[in-house]
């Protein structure tokens, strides 16, 4: 009885490679014989995700991004300094308001400076200092101006000339006297009282012409350098100087401010001497002799 073939399956090997002997016509052929078996690569691991913000995080932080001010390296509200002026013989404030640019002309320049100038603008001393850019000085009744309401509604509206504003009722503002000529005084005893008189109208203080020249002829002849070297008063070491014959203590108590410190001086001895007549007398034209 043939033997039994064997059917056991030959075990299989990774990739491994046997010889089967083949005989056709006594020849014997080599072939190749591959596993069974074969080895595979584990697939790659996919990317992980990307992770997603949620869309109410990304509206959150785009509106955060749009209400963050932006940064200025310029700190706001610096303001330059007002600068000051010294007037020269010859200028109004006319002139001076345009050539500092002041906004809103010469008005604007007087109202910063009426404690200064005085209640005459039409009259500017030469030597006083004025502010270009103060703020404007309180109303006469010792209240403060209010502001517009179109300031209320915009700094840029607060620069503009009251009288250009939309809102304000046009005013026509005549532009003062001196702007058409300039007030020029000679030097002579007729020029030196009309001066004082311009003076003693803007700080109050009466005096005429007449009364004037009458007590300056009486006391000095028109002589500004005139001193009294003779008198009690002289004894007493305070001789009466000028065209109206001052003592040097009554000069200082009675000097007019805007006017020169020098007692000599014309207009400054005639201020101050009329400035005490209307102390004591009432007026310079009360004064018939010494006084």
């Amino acid at each position: 009885m043939p033997a039994q073939g064997k059917h056991r399956r030959p075990k299989s090997t990774s990739l491994g490679r046997g010889l089967a002997a083949l005989t056709t016509g006594g020849a014997v052929l080599a072939l190749p014989v591959i596993g069974a078996t074969s080895a595979f690569a584990a697939p790659a691991p996919s990317a992980a995700p990307q992770a997603v913000a949620p869309a109410a995080v990304v509206a959150q932080a785009n509106s955060a991004a749009k209400a963050a001010p932006a940064k200025h390296s310029v700190v706001a509200g610096a303001k330059a300094a007002p600068a000051k002026h010294s007037v020269v013989a010859g200028e109004t404030l006319s002139k001076i308001a345009r050539e500092h640019s002041v906004s809103g002309g010469w008005e604007k320049l007087y109202e910063g400076n009426r404690k200064i100038v005085g209640s005459n603008p039409d009259l500017i001393h030469p030597g006083i200092k004025l502010v270009i850019g103060a703020k404007s000085a309180a109303s006469s009744d010792g209240k403060s101006s209010k502001a517009s309401p179109s300031a209320a509604r915009g700094a840029s509206a607060d620069r503009a000339d009251r009288s250009e504003r939309i809102d304000a009722a046009p005013v026509a503002k005549a532009a003062p006297a001196a702007e058409k000529a300039a007030v020029t005084y000679t030097n002579d005893l007729d020029g030196w009282i009309k001066e004082s008189l311009a003076v003693m109208a803007e700080q109050g203080i009466p005096g005429t012409y007449e009364g004037i020249h009458r007590n300056i002829m009486r006391e000095s002849s028109g002589n500004p350098a005139a001193i009294n070297n003779w008198d009690s008063n002289a004894v007493k070491g305070t001789p009466s100087k000028g065209l109206l014959q001052v003592i040097d203590p009554t000069f200082q108590a009675y000097h007019v401010p805007g006017t020169s410190t020098d007692s000599y001086d014309p207009v400054a001895n005639i201020t101050a001497a009329c400035n005490y007549a209307a102390d004591r007398y009432g007026s310079i034209d009360n004064v018939f002799g010494a006084y």
